[in-house]
């Protein structure tokens, strides 16, 4: 049981303190969102990516624009890279409201016009947006996740939309279900429709047609827009044409649009293949929720008829558990082989909360035989490189970009990118 669940009336106590931090924070720099076009992303999969899209479309169109995601936050001048983006350490995608008034001041002081920014359902409900007028308010797609915090989806959904209460301009996803949730919710400040939605399969404002999906990237068109991306699957259909929306809302050509898309090579920890000589596929994501397994795991194809599917995952402890079965019937669907480890385990014991994977795995039907449990995760991905074949697919799945791991000592040194390159490395030396 949590410290809220303990205490009566906790959001009666938490709430207007998470507001007094949030108005201190603002008026001590300036307000600092007032003096910056912002474009808020919110949903549960796909905002990082969607963020990186819209940096990288409005930067290639020669606009200065800042960036705050679960990955990386800056811009250009605040570093010597190109970009100007220091990675993110904290496992935190919108920043408390003091670190998050600091940062845009930085990036306004900086000559940023625009700031694109990645908003999460605690951001909103806690008030660290507050003062930050929102332009373009975004939705990718909304499924469960944090119910451990929200208790039910009906609460999880409704802070979701509080992006869109006071956004100038909203554009939404026509295929997710709660989708009219979110167009309710901005019709209710304007007379005029002042929103967009997007889709594949429904009547959308925007529709992506003649998609062809590859393991280098989509292609589709979207009006008379050609759309290609670097980045696989078809949730990044979806992505990028949310990011097509606020591009001509914001004015963009055609061309302008298309390029700047193309232009984005890839987003850390998001469906990155790693190709240092090896006979087999490796992919390591951030998929951490039972949509984004989906998502994944429907993405990806065995280049041969023999080759296997061998995913590695695990579940972060304190964390919204009744998903973990769920997730592992879903990879015990789709994996000829799981790798089962830790994920954040905090102080819950990593082997139960891999048991509860397993069990998952097992209802779908996978054979025990083929479930093998490492609770270290560095030698589970080196036990999941080591059995590779030629023509396989290692999926390494739940951290992604992230920079440690949480034990019950607390936070540990771990790149699941590093990790898993110097495995492969060490496989090809033998």
């Amino acid at each position: 049981m949590s410290v809220k669940d303990k205490i009566p009336g906790f959001n009666q106590l938490v709430l207007p303190y998470h507001f007094g931090q949030a108005a201190i924070a603002g008026a001590r720099n300036g307000w600092p969102g007032k003096k910056l076009r912002v474009i808020g992303v919110t949903g549960t999969n796909g905002k990082t990516t969607t963020c990186f899209m819209i940096w990288k479309m409005l930067s290639h169109a020669g606009f200065k624009t800042g960036l705050m995601t679960t990955v990386a936050w800056g811009v250009p001048g605040l570093t010597k890279n190109s970009d100007g983006l220091i990675k993110q350490v904290e496992h935190m995608t919108t920043a408390d409201s003091f670190t998050l008034n600091h940062r845009m001041k930085i990036i306004k002081d900086l000559g940023a016009e625009f700031l694109v920014l990645e908003v999460t359902s605690h951001a909103l409900t806690q008030f660290r947006t507050l003062g930050i007028p929102i332009e373009i308010a975004v939705m990718t797609n909304v499924t469960h996740e944090h119910l451990d915090y929200h208790k039910t989806f009906k609460n999880y959904v409704k802070a979701k939309t509080k992006l869109f209460s006071h956004a100038k301009y909203g554009i939404i996803n026509a295929d997710d279900p709660s989708a009219d949730k979110f167009i309710s919710t901005i019709k209710t400040h304007s007379t005029t429709k002042n929103y967009i939605t997007y889709g594949i399969k429904s009547s959308a404002d925007l529709k992506a047609t003649s998609i062809k999906l590859s393991a280098s990237g989509v292609k589709y068109a979207c009006n008379d827009i050609k759309i290609q991306t670097n980045l696989p699957g078809e949730f990044n259909v979806y992505n990028s044409l949310a990011t097509v929306a606020v591009g001509l809302k914001l004015g963009l050509s055609n061309q302008q649009i298309a390029s700047g898309i193309a232009a984005l090579e890839e987003v850390e920890g998001r469906m990155n293949r790693i190709s240092l000589g090896q006979d087999f596929e490796v992919i390591v994501d951030f998929a951490h929720t039972p949509d984004a397994f989906e998502k994944v795991f429907t993405s990806i194809k065995a280049p041969s008829k023999t080759g296997r599917i061998i995913s590695l995952f695990g579940g972060a402890g304190r964390r919204d558990e009744s998903t973990r079965a769920e997730r592992g019937k879903i990879a015990g669907k789709y994996s000829d082989i799981c790798v089962i480890t830790e994920d954040d385990s905090r102080d819950e014991d990593p082997l139960a909360i891999m048991e509860q994977f397993k069990d998952g795995c097992i209802k779908a039907g996978m054979n025990p035989d083929n479930i093998i449990l490492i609770p270290d995760r560095t030698a589970a991905i080196e036990q999941a490189i080591s059995i590779a074949k030629k023509g396989d697919i290692v999926l390494i799945l739940g951290k992604g970009h992230e920079k440690t791991i949480l034990r019950a000592d607390g936070p540990h040194p771990f790149e699941d990118l590093k990790v898993t390159k110097k495995a492969i490395q060490n496989l090809l030396k033998k």
